[in-house]
């Protein structure tokens, strides 16, 4: 049997158990075996670069994270229902990070818990239930938290969305950026007024603090934090979410430092366990002890002894290898390159990003900027046939999502910028 053949039998086995339609990446499927830092093996031995995946955000296999969670797993595993001081520890070490005003923690298994937890908060605190968001957004698959995807501006109950503030397509043309950060303004505060208009109070806003869903867009100075003002002042609170943008992945800690906005909730998830499941909602504390005094909030697998020797092994990991000075250099590097390797390629309308973050916009043609999802599926398609493993997302579907394992170096972005050179010379025929 080949190992096309082989990957096809698995694959019919997948689509039997799991039910036809389960999301699968790429035209032709990639089998994985093993990684090894930011490699990815098939059976037969070929090697794959992770351009995409955040969960292992030091590595796949990282040796130091696979011995902590060993090492703590032969001892115990419990819950928050016990005292252990590694859990202890591992908040007190993770909230160190964070702004002075965010304090107290409440661990979960997934962005999705951590984003419906901070809504949850947010609607005891401020006795609202209106929730702002953007119109391309998505922060997790719960009831809740599933009612922000997609929203359209006004007709969902709960949720008034706004168009996601960006430079490239602008809401308004012609205008100055701080016109157009005024005009992405004026639509927080519609939503603001059409929630009073229609008596329901407002809870507060959840933006992903770079925007990763909506395509990483440029977004116009001073929007976040004007915003934030906006919304606080109407008696909501902020609520940031730092799945994808957190853990140095924007250049800074969190996306938020990058943006220049304080939140009031903070939500994190993906790459706190490099592969463990462990999420968090970070908030002041009246926040979090007014959420707890309501719900008496407990999660059986969240906040265990095994999640936090995981998390501190990611955090030792970071910190001595000093990942973030590597992903500001890396990325910019990067950035720098894909820029001159674009500047003459039609389909690449733009390309931008922040630390170890890149999007590009594929297009049918500069001019109109009009999207073009399929030729940004064909060219993640090519990629893959060379061994780069990344895949299409943002408003549209038509962006290049590049946002590979901190542990990412210049040797790996040198493979990359190759491959990708390759694709587009393929691409043009």
């Amino acid at each position: 049997m080949t190992a096309g053949d082989d990957t096809a039998a698995l694959l019919a086995r997948r689509d039997a158990v799991f039910g036809k339609g389960s999301t699968i990446f790429y035209d032709h499927p990639v089998h994985l075996v093993r990684g090894e830092g930011v490699w990815l093996f098939d059976p037969d031995g070929r090697r794959y670069l992770d351009l995409y995946n955040n969960i292992p955000v030091v590595g796949h296999c990282n040796p130091r994270v696979v011995q902590a969670m060993c090492g703590q797993a032969s001892v115990h595993t419990t819950h928050t229902r016990y005292l252990d001081s590694r859990i202890v520890e591992y908040a007190e070490r993770l909230l160190a990070l964070h702004h002075q005003q965010v304090d107290n923690v409440v661990f979960t298994c997934s962005g999705t818990e951590a984003n419906e937890v901070a809504m949850r908060m947010a609607r005891m605190a401020t006795g609202g239930t209106g929730f702002i968001c953007t119109d391309a957004t998505y922060h997790g698959n719960s009831d809740l938290v599933g009612s922000l995807t997609r929203a359209p501006r006004r007709g969902r109950p709960g949720v008034h969305a706004i168009p996601f503030p960006q430079r490239y397509r602008p809401l308004r043309n012609g205008v100055s950026e701080a016109e157009l950060c005024d005009a992405y303004l004026d639509e927080v505060r519609a939503a603001i007024d059409d929630f009073a208009a229609e008596g329901t109070p407002l809870a507060g806003v959840i933006f992903c603090s770079i925007l990763a869903n909506e395509g990483l867009p440029d977004v116009p100075a001073d929007f976040l934090p004007r915003a934030a003002q906006m919304v606080r002042e109407a008696g909501g609170v902020v609520i940031m979410d730092e799945v994808q943008s957190g853990f140095c992945r924007s250049g800074e800690w969190w996306g938020y430092e990058k943006m220049g906005v304080v939140p009031d909730i903070v939500t994190m998830g993906k790459p706190m366990g490099n592969g463990i499941p462990v999420a968090a909602c970070a908030a002041r504390a009246d926040l979090v002890e007014l959420f707890r005094s309501r719900t008496r909030y407990f999660n059986t697998f969240a906040g265990s002894p095994l999640q936090a020797a995981a998390g501190m092994a990611v955090l030792d990991e970071i910190e001595d290898r000093q990942l973030l000075v590597q992903v500001n250099d890396v990325g910019s590097r990067l950035l720098h390159a894909l820029h001159e390797l674009c500047a003459d390629v039609e389909s690449a309308g733009d390309v931008r990003g922040c630390g170890l973050f890149i999007g590009i916009e594929w297009v049918k043609d500069r001019e109109s900027k009009e999207p073009d999802t399929e030729g940004a599926v064909r060219m993640v398609n090519l990629l893959r046939e060379r061994g780069m493993l990344l895949s299409n997302a943002g408003a549209h579907s038509n962006v290049l999502k590049i946002r590979p394992p901190l542990v990412f170096e210049q040797s790996h972005a040198d493979v990359f910028l190759e491959a990708f050179e390759a694709a587009l010379t393929e691409l043009r025929g």
